[in-house]
């Protein structure tokens, strides 16, 4: 998931919000990582064109009904959270060797 540095007015998100959300996440699934570079985006809705800055959070978690429930839910929160329009989450099935 992307994670924004900058609600979407330009004001800078708090640190403990971002903290918050890794430690949920951490808790949830008994681990994330995530990527300190910034990662820029340049978006549109309905004709306003928005310029992000986000950080890449990624948690590993069986692909379970139960698992993708809680993602679905907590895209919402975190778009409470960070006060954004959408919060881009995706999935992929990884093989650990």
């Amino acid at each position: 998931m992307l994670l924004p540095l900058r609600f979407n007015d330009g004001r800078p998100v708090a640190d403990e919000l971002i903290g918050d959300t890794l430690l949920e996440l951490r808790i949830q699934f008994g681990a994330v990582s995530c990527e300190t570079q910034t990662i820029q985006g340049i978006w549109t809705h309905e004709s306003d064109v928005f310029r992000d800055d986000l950080i890449r959070v990624f948690v590993d978690a069986a692909d379970t009904p139960a698992n993708r429930e809680f993602f679905i839910q907590f895209k919402d929160v975190l778009r409470a959270r960070f006060q954004q329009i959408e919060i881009w989450m995706t999935t992929y099935p990884i093989e650990i060797i």
